[in-house]
């Protein structure tokens, strides 16, 4: 194949190359399994409930309160983490930690009791003690664990993606591997009822952190930084080099809060994160609650499987439709905006999701 272009004005042009997208690919591959392990214990909520006897709907809350605890708490060392040792290191020891956590869970029954402060929502009485029993002690301790690994992958792919990619592609790039949440919540209802009939509820946890393992050898053994890797060519560094140089700047941690896409940034995630977190914890339950969907793979996947589809053509459709605003001359503020609103307006029919009694209308909702 040649390696050259011809352009519309007669002139030849060497080949960008495309091994950033290979980049792009492990980002892809590391957010399937990122979701793939978090969504396990949502889909066997029914199973563990049934197996630990808890009577309680607090004890599976505070499970997951100590995944999201966690989680919050490592976002704010985690890119500074990455920012010291770098992506290539700093990622794979994310993905160790939280595919240890994975496997952790497989071990919960031997853990036995501890309590928990949690806040009662239904006595105005503050805060109350849940007593975690029967497995559930081991899995909150698993969750806690498996939120402080995974806080590290957005801020290290979000990274990955500024070193790899000319700010054009950008977008682009973090919608691709953005979508692999989608695709791992997708992939999750289909692999977990299969694991969990012919070998049982454990191993859909280990499976997971053994396939996290996998990747972390893969990473080290592909990536590099870009000026550094030997497989990348000269027109391929140039290309995504291709932007105006940022002189680099230190920002005190205080003055971060006097910027206003700071708060923006904040403020978006505290409105969006919710409905994640309720469709990755609580969607299975409430399928099996509301409409008796089973934990098997004919009856759990198909919805599911719809669902996040469609979250993945919207993430992907997302950053395609910013970026192609970018390259016909539109600002980058002007287009990531627009392509936010659209995608925020399509998730105002969610609230009749609860009310309707077909179980597809609720799932196109």
């Amino acid at each position: 194949m040649s390696s050259e272009t011809v352009s519309p004005a007669g002139e030849v042009k060497p080949r960008v190359g495309n091994y950033r997208w290979m980049i792009c690919g492990l980002l892809l591959f590391a957010a399937i399994i990122n979701y793939v392990d978090r969504q396990v214990i949502g889909i066997l909520k029914p199973t563990l409930v049934a197996e630990f006897g808890w009577s309680d709907e607090r004890i599976y809350s505070s499970i997951v309160f100590c995944f999201q605890l966690a989680y919050a708490i490592g976002f704010l060392f985690a890119g500074r983490f990455m920012d010291r040792i770098g992506v290539r290191f700093g990622f794979a020891i994310a993905v160790s930690v939280w595919s240890l956590a994975a496997m952790a869970h497989g071990l919960a029954g031997y853990v036995h009791t501890w309590e928990i402060p949690v806040l009662n929502l239904d006595k105005n009485t503050g805060f109350t003690i849940v007593t975690l029993v029967g497995g559930a002690v081991g899995l909150a301790l698993a969750r806690f664990a498996l939120g402080i690994g995974e806080s590290g992958a957005f801020p290290a792919s979000i990274k990955t993606v500024a070193e790899w990619f000319p700010r054009k592609e950008r977008a682009l790039a973090t919608g691709i591997f953005n979508s692999g949440t989608n695709v791992g919540a997708l992939l999750a209802p289909l692999a977990v009822p299969w694991i969990l009939v012919h070998w049982g509820w454990q191993w859909a946890f280990i499976a997971t952190g053994i396939i996290g393992f996998i990747w972390v050898g893969w990473w080290l053994a592909v990536y590099r930084h870009p000026e550094d890797h030997p497989r990348l060519k000269p027109a391929e560094l140039a290309y995504i080099r291709s932007d105006p140089v940022d002189p680099p700047a230190k920002i005190a941690w205080g003055r971060l809060l006097t910027h206003r896409q700071t708060w923006a940034f904040a403020v978006g995630k505290f409105m969006t994160d919710p409905i994640w977190w309720l469709y990755l914890f609580w969607l299975p339950d409430f399928l099996n609650k509301t409409h008796g969907v089973k934990v098997t793979v004919s009856e759990m996947g198909p919805p599911l499987l719809v669902i996040y589809l469609i979250a993945d053509i919207g993430s992907i459709g997302g950053g395609w439709l910013s970026s192609h605003w970018i390259k016909r001359g539109w600002t980058a503020n002007r287009a990531r905006k627009v392509a936010m609103l659209i995608c925020a307006v399509a998730v105002v029919p969610i609230i009749f999701a609860a009310v309707v009694l077909s179980l597809w209308v609720a799932v196109l909702l």
